[in-house]
């Protein structure tokens, strides 16, 4: 069976060119839907992917219409790949089901891979040129080293409890022990 999947981003806008465009490639069912391609949760994409049986082909417009990323779309279609299922997208004439087609998408995959890698190299690249310049990544601390040693000092009196510490703070018991943990006061 072929089944086509069709997508615009916006209510105003008209998935009619992209249906015509899809039944004209022989599509006997399609799934459309006005919905962001920022998440990849999609209720029309769940339902047509859930549909999609093995020997069946999905057929889009257009790549951007069924993913978001490079990466999100090399694994969508490695997910049909492995569920025996056909891919067409017909713009690009892209069609896993030749060898040529599984070529080209082999070649997505290993683009996806090295961008995935450049942006990796680049994080820690920053990360360590930060930590060189003095700067730490990550959440500021929810309590000072100062503060931490009041509580501690307030810890010491056995009418005062844990969690009227924490209170005072402001902040959850677990941070407070976690606190007391990294300067040795606990």
């Amino acid at each position: 069976m072929i089944i086509g999947y069709a997508r615009v981003s916006t209510q105003d806008q008209n998935p009619e060119f992209q249906v015509d465009a899809l039944e004209k490639a022989g599509c006997e069912q399609i799934f459309q839907e006005k919905f962001t391609g920022k998440l990849r949760e999609r209720p029309e994409l769940s339902q047509c992917l859930r549909t999609l049986r093995k020997g069946d082909i999905l057929v889009v417009w257009k790549l951007d219409r069924l993913a978001r990323s490079l990466k999100d779309l090399v694994e969508i279609v490695q997910e049909l790949h492995d569920r025996e299922i056909g891919f067409k997208s017909l713009t690009e004439s892209i069609d896993t089901t030749s060898s040529g087609g599984r070529l080209v998408f082999h070649i997505f995959g290993a683009l996806a891979e090295f961008e995935h890698d450049l942006i990796r190299e680049r994080t820690i690249a920053g990360l360590q040129a930060a930590r060189a310049r003095g700067r730490k990544g990550g959440r500021k601390r929810a309590m000072s080293d100062a503060d931490v040693r009041k509580a501690a000092a307030m810890l010491s009196d056995i009418h005062i409890t844990t969690k009227e510490v924490a209170e005072f703070f402001q902040v959850s018991r677990t941070t407070l022990n976690a606190a007391l943990s990294r300067i040795g006061s606990n």
